[in-house]
């Protein structure tokens, strides 16, 4: 495990208002979330934080399901935000591919009766 060093810094009261409320939404420790946070700062290389093109999805979910989930992604490697952005992006590309596909269908394959 690679050694860990404090970082400590004043910030406005208004953004820590905001960072704890967040943190504990999403059930992080303060040192979790700070983690989160820069390290996702450092892989977009700084540009979606600092021009406002990405947004946080905060949930809660059963400790069951949270369980559940953490195994899964010991078994496959993936990051608890991929994960959770390939299930969006699935969802939203079967429900885009249904929504077309209703659209070009006949009106009576749509459940409508015929007159």
């Amino acid at each position: 495990m690679e050694n860990r060093k404090n970082l400590c810094a004043m910030i406005p009261e208004s953004l820590h208002t905001q960072a704890r409320t967040e943190q504990e939404q999403m059930q992080l420790t303060l040192s979790q979330y700070v983690e989160m946070v820069l390290k996702e700062h450092f892989e977009n290389g700084g540009k979606n934080m600092a021009n406002g093109t990405t947004r946080t999805l905060a949930f809660q979910v059963s400790e069951e399901l949270f369980g559940r989930i953490k195994d899964h992604l010991k078994a496959t490697g993936l990051s608890q935000k991929e994960f959770v952005i390939g299930l969006i992006e699935q969802a939203l590309k079967d429900a885009e591919a249904k929504a077309a596909q209703e659209e070009g269908a006949p009106a009576d394959a749509q459940g409508e009766q015929p007159a």
